[in-house]
C-alpha cells in the first residue's frame, strides 16, 4: 500500500475503520517517509530550542533596557497570542498556501527573527527596545506556528495509519529542544555574551531551510469548504479541545511559578531548580513513543488515555504543593515525583489528542485530505496557545492572592473536569449505542418471517 497516495474514501462506519486500523500489519518505512521524519524532527527540535533559549538571560537583559517585570511577561505572552491568531488563519488556508511552502517559509521567518533578536541589545533603551521586542517576538510566533502546524498536517497526511506513533517519536525531538534550550542558551550567554545564543541557533534554523526544501515531499490537495465553526459543532471536539487547554495551561503555570516556589520553599539555587524541572520533559519524551505505539495499535483506547491522563494530572498537581486540605508536609522528593507524574500524564493525553481530533472531523463528515488536517492542526495549535497564555497569568494571580499550593489545586481541578466530561460523554455514547442495538434486535424479533 502506497503511503503517499491519497487515503481511500472513508467508510461511514467508524467502528469498522477502527478495527481495520488496529489490525493493519506493520510496514517498513520507505525512503521518502524516513526523509519526512528527519525533516519534521529537525523542525521540531530547531524551533523548540530557539523558542526556549530566552528564559535564562533575556528577562535580566530586558530589565537593563528599561522593561519592567510586567512588560517582560507581556513580551513572552504576545508569543502565544500571535501564534493563536496565525494558527487559525494559516490552518484554514494551508491548501492554498501549500503545506511544504508554509513549513519552509515559517522556518525561514523564525530563523531570521531569532537572529534579529540577537541584535536587539544595540537598540536604544526604553520604548524603542520594548516595541522591537514585541514586533520580532510576534513575527517569530507566526513563523514558528506556521512551521509546526504544517509539520503536524504533513505528518498526518504521509502516515495516515500511524499518526500517534510518529507523533510520539517526533515529540522526543521537541522535548529535547525544550530541555537543551535553557542550559545551552545560558552557557552561550555566559561565555560569549548576549548575541551568540541567538545568532548561533538562528543560523542553525536557517541551515535547515535548504535541507527541508530538498527532502520534504510536496503534497497536492483540493481546498475544502468546511470551517472551524463546523468542526466545533461536534460536542466531542469541544471536549477534546478543553483537554488540550488544561494541558497547556498546566505547563504554562509551572513555567511561570514553579522555580520561585522551589527556591522559597526548599532554599534551592537556580541550577538545582533547573535540574528539578527537567523531570517533567524527560518523563514526557521517554513515554511518548510508547503511548503513540499503543494508541495506533489500539485506537479504541484513545478516550481511555485521555481520562487516565486527566486523573494522573489531577493527582500530580494536588500533591505538587501538596494541597493544603491534604495536610501533607511539603517534601522535595514528593515534588520531583509529582513533576514526573505530570510529565507522564502529558504523554498519556497529548499523543492521542491529534488523531482523536482527526477522528472527530471525519465523524461529522469532513473529507479526508490536507485541508481537514490543516484545520485540525490550526485548531489544536490555537487552543494550546490559549492555554499557555491563560496558565501563567491566572496561575500567577492565584499564587499572589492565595498560594502556589492552591494554584496547583486549581490546575488539578481543571484537569479532573476534563477527564470527567470526556468519561461522561463516552459513557453516554456507549449507552446510546446499546439502546439502538437493543431496539434493532427487538424490531427484528417482531418482524414476521416471509
Amino acid at each position: 500500500m502506497d503511503q503517499h497516495a491519497d487515503p481511500p474514501t472513508r467508510d461511514n462506519n467508524t467502528d469498522n475503520n477502527t478495527t481495520a486500523e488496529s489490525t493493519d500489519p506493520p510496514h517498513r518505512f520507505t525512503r521518502k517517509e524516513i526523509l519526512t521524519l528527519i525533516s519534521v524532527a529537525s523542525v521540531n527540535f530547531g524551533s523548540m530550542i530557539c523558542y526556549s533559549i530566552l528564559g535564562p538571560f533575556f528577562p535580566t537583559e530586558a530589565v537593563k533596557k528599561g522593561a519592567s517585570q510586567t512588560v517582560v511577561g507581556l513580551i513572552f505572552g504576545c508569543y502565544a497570542v500571535s501564534n493563536l491568531i496565525s494558527s487559525l488563519i494559516l490552518g484554514k488556508y494551508i491548501v492554498q498556501i501549500g503545506a511544504k511552502f508554509m513549513l519552509i517559509a515559517g522556518l525561514f521567518v523564525s530563523s531570521c527573527c531569532t537572529i534579529i533578536f540577537g541584535f536587539l541589545d544595540r537598540a536604544p533603551a526604553g520604548p524603542i527596545f520594548i516595541s522591537l521586542c514585541f514586533v520580532v517576538r510576534s513575527l517569530d510566533a507566526v513563523g514558528f506556528g506556521a512551521a509546526t502546524m504544517s509539520a503536524f498536517a504533513i505528518t498526518a497526511q504521509i502516515f495516515p495509519n500511524n499518526v500517534a506513533t510518529v507523533l510520539g517519536i517526533l515529540e522526543i525531538f521537541a522535548g529535547l529542544g525544550l530541555i537543551l534550550g535553557p542550559p545551552l542558551g545560558g552557557w552561550l550567554y555566559q561565555t560569549f555574551g548576549y548575541n551568540v545564543p541567538f545568532l548561533s541557533l538562528g543560523c542553525l534554523l536557517l541551515i535547515m531551510v535548504p535541507f527541508n526544501i530538498y527532502v520534504l515531499p510536496s503534497i497536492e490537495a483540493v481546498p475544502s469548504k468546511d470551517s472551524f465553526f463546523r468542526l466545533l459543532t461536534h460536542v466531542k471536539t469541544i471536549l477534546v479541545c478543553y483537554v488540550v487547554f488544561t494541558l497547556s495551561a498546566g505547563v504554562g503555570f509551572l513555567d511561570a511559578t514553579l522555580s520561585l516556589f522551589a527556591i522559597n520553599r526548599f532554599g534551592l539555587s537556580n541550577g538545582y531548580v533547573g535540574l528539578i524541572m527537567l523531570g517533567l520533559p524527560l518523563v514526557y519524551i521517554l513515554a511518548s513513543p510508547l503511548i503513540g505505539y499503543f494508541t495506533d495499535k489500539y485506537p479504541a483506547t484513545r478516550i481511555t488515555f485521555l481520562v487516565t491522563g486527566g486523573i494522573a494530572a489531577t493527582i500530580g498537581f494536588c500533591l505538587l504543593g501538596p494541597a493544603p486540605f491534604l495536610h501533607i508536609q511539603s517534601q522535595l522528593w514528593l515534588l520531583v515525583v509529582m513533576l514526573g507524574l505530570i510529565g507522564l500524564s502529558l504523554a498519556i493525553s497529548v499523543i492521542p489528542i491529534f488523531p482523536e481530533l482527526i477522528s472527530c472531523a471525519h465523524e461529522i463528515g469532513f473529507e479526508e485530505g490536507l485541508s481537514t488536517l490543516g484545520m485540525v492542526s490550526g485548531l489544536y495549535e490555537a487552543v494550546w496557545c490559549t492555554g499557555t497564555f491563560y496558565g501563567p497569568i491566572v496561575g500567577g494571580i492565584i499564587v499572589q492572592q492565595l498560594s502556589f499550593e492552591w494554584a496547583a489545586v486549581v490546575q488539578g481541578a481543571l484537569a479532573f473536569l476534563g477527564a470527567f466530561l470526556i468519561f461522561m460523554y463516552s459513557l453516554c455514547q456507549r449507552t446510546k449505542r446499546q439502546r439502538v442495538q437493543e431496539n434493532n434486535q427487538q424490531a427484528d424479533e417482531r418482524t414476521p418471517l416471509l
